[in-house]
């Protein structure tokens, strides 16, 4: 079956309960998505930004790109007016799908959501395989995309449908925001086997979201490392949850400890607990640790998913066969992207991965066949489950005048600064600019960059004292 065309399958069974006590069955998701469909149609593909919150405005929307072959383009509501400048610029979109008033021509109105027609003046053909495009930057306005095909997002949701042993009794609550993959994968993957999805912006630190996990008796919750640290602080273990039948954590690498308390929590409290480990570049899984493991292999990624194959490379490509040896970690499924896009003339282009990711994270794998990762080939890191590139933020903070250098570990900034007058403001035009919370930023107030004799700076000295 496809999430995409099947909706009607399920008819009367509930499909969306939102925390305003709307509720849609699968029947009537689906006449609304061919209402937002009549509005885009076309005889060619089309490309249409969809700017994010959780809910009913975005799913429809989003559904109905797909179910008329054209390309969603999953977008923060809250990103920043100047990346959204950028990325229409770059893009040029056919339409965009807002809360807010962006063009005075509307085409479309439902809910707080308008259509606008942008008309753009381009003649780029979009490759017909093409049907989403996420962003490979969370906050921080990259106009780099990742490339999704339908048959990317099926396979995923099967997978992911397959190892959480999935059904139509689910109820899973929307922890995490759509134009996330792992968020989106968590609407994916439920709305393939007919299960009811519990929508709600509320935040996961807030009375709100648990009032309504409550009562709504969501069987589920998924989270990033951040997620899991902050639920221990609002002492989560003394919650009481009957309803709940598993928790997945994807995102970054949670701290093995606190793995372990979670693991055992959840099988004194009868549920189970999924350390997952995914890529965007993958649709958003690629790898689970079974709950029965979790309290031994706390640190530990476990296996490859359905229908998926992992293994490790040396440095010059070739297959690592002996357990305890480290390497690039290699990818192959049916969920790998097409690629890369960094304008619309990439749309046109062929897939030229062909089901085979480079992961960019160094692994081993143990005897038993399970990996675990040890570090990252590329400067990025992940700040409350988004992706960031360090470098992308080095390159704004040297556009506004500050020479900074920048480091860290997942959910943990460091910006390396030589001119201590200034940490202050560095610090608040990065919080601003990217949205991060000030907790998570720290501005290391330095005399001297090292380099080696190429000139090239020595990342690992400048923050060995914080990692």
């Amino acid at each position: 079956m496809s999430i995409f065309f099947s909706l009607c399958q399920f008819s009367d069974r509930v499909a969306i309960i939102d925390d305003k006590d709307n509720i849609y069955t699968y029947a009537e998701l689906n006449k609304l998505c061919d209402e937002f469909s009549k509005n885009i149609l076309s005889s060619t593909k089309k490309l249409i930004f969809i700017l994010c919150q959780n809910s009913i405005e975005t799913i429809v929307a989003y559904l109905a790109c797909l179910q008329t072959e054209n390309v969603a383009v999953l977008i923060d509501a809250k990103i920043n007016k100047g990346f959204l400048e950028n990325l229409i610029n770059t893009y040029s979109p056919d339409y965009i799908w807002s809360p807010e008033k962006i063009y005075s021509k509307t085409e479309y109105k439902f809910g707080v959501y308008r259509l606008t027609e942008l008309s753009p003046s381009n003649n780029i053909v979009i490759n017909p395989s093409l049907h989403l495009l996420l962003s490979t930057s969370g906050s921080t306005g990259s106009p780099k995309m990742i490339k999704l095909t339908k048959e990317n997002l099926q396979a995923n949701a099967l997978s992911i449908s397959q190892y959480l042993k999935l059904n139509e009794q689910e109820r899973a609550i929307t922890s995490l925001p759509l134009h996330y993959s792992y968020g989106l994968s968590v609407l994916n993957s439920h709305l393939l086997v007919g299960a009811t999805l519990l929508l709600t912006n509320h935040s996961v630190v807030t009375k709100s979201f648990w009032e309504f996990f409550t009562v709504e008796k969501a069987s589920s919750f998924a989270g990033v490392p951040y997620t899991y640290e902050m639920l221990r602080k609002l002492k989560f273990f003394e919650m009481d949850l009957p309803s709940i039948r598993y928790m997945t954590q994807a995102g970054g690498k949670l701290n093995p400890k606190l793995v372990q308390e979670y693991a055992k929590f959840s099988k004194e409290s009868g549920f189970e607990f999924y350390v997952m480990y995914g890529q965007t570049e993958a649709t958003a899984r690629i790898a689970y640790l079974p709950p029965e493991d979790a309290l031994i292999k706390y640190d530990c990624i476990g296996l490859a998913i359905p229908e998926g194959e992992l293994w490790l490379n040396d440095e010059n490509g070739n297959i690592i066969n002996k357990p305890n040896l480290e390497g690039e970690l290699m990818y192959s499924g049916p969920n790998v992207m097409m690629g890369y896009a960094k304008s619309r003339k990439d749309l046109k282009k062929v897939d030229n991965l062909r089901g085979v990711l480079r992961t960019g994270d160094v692994a081993y794998f143990d005897k038993y066949q399970y990996f675990y990762i040890t570090g990252r080939l590329k400067r990025f890191l992940k700040i409350h489950g988004n992706r960031v590139n360090l470098d992308d933020i080095e390159h704004y903070l040297k556009g506004i005048g500050f020479e900074c250098y920048c480091g860290g570990k997942d959910d943990q900034l460091f910006i390396a600064n030589l001119w201590p007058k200034y940490s202050e403001k560095i610090k608040k035009r990065v919080i601003e600019q990217y949205g991060f919370h000030h907790s998570i930023v720290d501005v290391i107030e330095i005399n001297d960059i090292p380099k080696n004799d190429s000139g090239k700076i020595l990342y690992h000295e400048l923050f060995k004292n914080y990692l």
